[in-house]
């Protein structure tokens, strides 16, 4: 009952006494820069007593000024309740929880929370203020802020004040659950045209929304960029041109190469170049290539060169039979394209314009040459013009009429050659050598090659000829049994004809060449007898001594037994000699002893000798000709032979007869050749099919 009672007493002492005290303005949180002031409200009413601020609880004391606090005080009027506490500059350890007391009235507000913001340091770009990268490499950028920015800024990258995409950003905690380092990573792509580009790393938070920026260059390099010019760039043919290839680069240029076509242009140095133009720049490109320590890069241009008609195709002569067309074609070229027109040799009308001439069912009046000219447009250089003739066949269509003559006999695995001549009206399409086992046209197939040549024009209008010729290099066995067959072909049917190659055996012709040999020998000790005798004596008989050998061009077949012999008004008057005698028996021993058998008949010995010196001293001898027979008599000089000069004087005796200064007697042998073109020499029939049969064997001609 006492204490109830003293309660209702205190309550009716308070409401006599006025308000109680009570808080007009607490403190609230707040955020403040570091270095800056802070103010931190309080206000009271109905209190007169002492007020105080405490800091994470510890009390700052009730004094204006605080004393221990040089950076704190409280302002205000105590009258009015004001007791605002104040904080300049702020530092981070002021970063605090704070409370305003009464302490008489049991009073305390409620806590209030400051906050300390540290603004950002300029951001750091690595590698800057200058980073260097290389054109159209992907590279990056990074910007780093210190970890002392509260609260943690953030990093963005600008160029000409717009924002750019493709950045990583990365934080890093440390283990007080502070900021540690911030980066942020722009990647891109740069071009030659970033060269010397600026950009800004910029940090920023809440204590600096402006940010703090840092600038970097970017310093690319790039390969060559090149452009390539031609001055002037058309050009009439022949005339200068010249290339001026232009480049940039970082780092600098280090070389030049030109090329023309692909191929290198060998000497050409440095950003010009200077040539004479020709239709070859309008197809091979002129290219520069420039080089440096990053790359390298290359720019072609052509020129448009005019010049005039070149030919490129000639046309071909024409065979056909009357009434069919005909038609021929030849190709020019030139820049521009030449103007081409057919006329007839000799004529100005024009027959047709283009590659082409068509000629229709066409007739014997028709024959002739034709004349395919180009004259040049805009560039107004060369002209030029081709001619092929037609020939208009009157003689009757057939199938190839396929002739083979008689080869010449072969040694075994010597060379071998067989012929066959092929006439048609068309011309054959085609000519095939076959045998056992293959057959050829043209070309080499293994031991056997076929070459084709026009046969010479005959009498009787067969129609074109081809002799068609099958070498055979190292011949076999099975050569001269088989038969080698030459078939013709073409749109009317197909001929043919067959060969069989002869065999000739080694021995007999030894023996030939022995018994040759060893005539000749005796031939040489008489006529060296007689020239020692002609050199002791010094007198000689005139009479000629004439050594005949069967088969020469006059002696065999154009003189009669009296000219063999001579009159006496030819020879002169006959001195018998001493010597005359001893001279038949040697003809008669010689006839007795001949060593070819028969083969070289010596109708008679005759030495014709004077006293005097020989100019040149030498002895004519005809060589054989292909067909075996002697031809036109040659000088043959005898010093390097006998290395002397003879004392007696030579006289020239009529065709098929020589005279001789001393007894010797001399041999020629050609070899005939195994490959090449028939021999269509004058005086010699070109084939033994045409005006000669088959020549048999051929003698070893001896003149004595």
């Amino acid at each position: 009952m006492l204490a109830a009672a003293l309660l209702v007493f205190l309550c009716c002492f308070r409401g006599r006494a006025g308000p109680s005290p009570h808080f007009l303005q607490q403190p609230e949180d707040m955020v403040v820069l570091l270095g800056e002031e802070a103010r931190l409200p309080c206000a009271l009413g109905a209190y007169r007593g002492l007020v105080q601020w405490t800091k994470d609880g510890l009390a700052l004391g009730g004094e204006r000024d605080l004393p221990g606090w040089s950076r704190y005080w409280i302002s205000g009027n105590a009258a009015s309740g004001r007791h605002d506490l104040h904080i300049k500059p702020v530092e981070m350890e002021d970063q605090a929880s704070y409370e305003c007391q009464a302490s008489q009235a049991g009073l305390r507000s409620r806590p209030a929370q400051l906050h300390v913001m540290v603004p950002p340091e300029p951001p750091l770009v690595l590698g800057g203020p200058s980073v260097s990268l290389v054109a159209g490499v992907p590279g990056n950028l990074t910007c780093r802020s210190r970890g002392d920015g509260r609260p943690a800024p953030e990093l963005l990258w600008f160029r000409d004040g717009i924002r750019l995409d493709g950045t990583t950003f990365r934080q890093t905690t440390l283990k007080d659950k502070t900021t540690g380092i911030v980066e942020n990573t722009l990647f891109l792509t740069p071009s030659s045209h970033d060269d010397g580009a600026t950009l800004i790393c910029r940090a920023r938070s809440q204590a600096l929304p402006t940010g703090r920026d840092t600038a970097v260059t970017l310093s690319l390099q790039y390969p060559p960029e090149v452009t390539l010019s031609a001055e002037p760039q058309t050009v009439q043919e022949g005339e200068m041109v010249t290339f001026l290839c232009r480049a940039t680069a970082q780092p600098p240029v280090t070389g030049y190469r030109w090329a023309k076509g692909g191929s290198a242009v060998l000497g050409a140095r440095g950003p010009r170049l200077e040539v004479a133009a020709d239709a070859t720049f309008l197809t091979e490109p002129v290219s520069c290539e420039v080089s440096n320590a990053v790359g390298s890069a290359n720019r072609s241009t052509a020129l448009e060169v005019l010049y005039g008609p070149v030919l490129q195709a000639k046309p071909k002569p024409v065979s056909v039979d009357v009434g069919k067309d005909a038609s021929f074609s030849c190709a020019w070229r030139g820049n521009p394209l030449p103007r081409v027109t057919w006329t007839r040799l000799g004529g100005s009308q024009v027959l047709s314009s283009g590659p082409t001439l068509r000629l229709p069912s066409v007739a014997l009046e028709d024959a002739g040459d034709y004349v395919c000219r180009a004259e040049p447009r805009r560039s107004g250089l060369g002209g030029g013009a081709a001619q092929a003739r037609l020939t208009v066949n009157v003689s009757i269509a057939a199938p190839p009429v396929v002739t083979a003559p008689h080869p010449a006999p072969a040694f075994l695995r010597g060379p071998a050659r067989l012929q066959c001549v092929v006439f048609a009206s068309p011309a054959p399409d085609s000519v095939v050598w076959s045998w056992d086992e293959g057959f050829l046209e043209a070309g080499s197939l293994g031991r056997f090659l076929v070459e084709a040549f026009p046969a010479p024009e005959v009498e009787g209008g067969q129609g074109p000829g081809l002799i068609s010729v099958l070498h055979i290099s190292g011949t076999q066995e099975s050569d001269f049994t088989r038969g080698f067959n030459c078939s013709a072909r073409n749109r009317l049917g197909e001929g043919r004809a067959q060969v069989h190659l002869v065999r000739r055996d080694l021995l007999p012709t030894v023996r030939i060449v022995a018994g040759a040999a060893s005539g000749v020998t005796s031939l040489l000790m008489l006529v060296a007898g007689a020239a020692l005798y002609c050199c002791r004596h010094g007198s000689f008989s005139k009479q000629k001594n004439l050594v005949r050998i069967p088969g020469s061009s006059e002696g065999s077949s154009s003189h009669g037994p009296e000219e063999e012999t001579g009159s006496s008004e030819e020879r002169g008057p006959i001195v018998h000699t001493d010597h005359s005698d001893s001279v038949l028996d040697e003809k008669e021993a010689l006839e007795a002893k001949d060593p070819t058998n028969g083969y070289y008949k010596v109708r008679g010995v005759s030495v014709s000798l004077s006293l005097g010196e020989v100019p040149g001293g030498g002895l004519f001898l005809p060589p054989p000709t292909p067909a075996g027979l002697p031809g036109t008599p040659t000088y043959y000089d005898f010093k390097p032979h006998l290395d002397l000069v003879p004392p007696c004087r030579l006289y020239r005796a009529r065709a098929g007869y020589l005279t001789t200064p001393h007894p010797r007697a001399f041999a020629s042998y050609v070899k005939p050749t195994s490959f090449g073109a028939p021999d269509l020499s004058s005086g010699t029939p070109p084939f033994p099919y045409a005006t000669l049969s088959p020549p048999g064997h051929q003698r070893l001609q001896t003149h004595v």
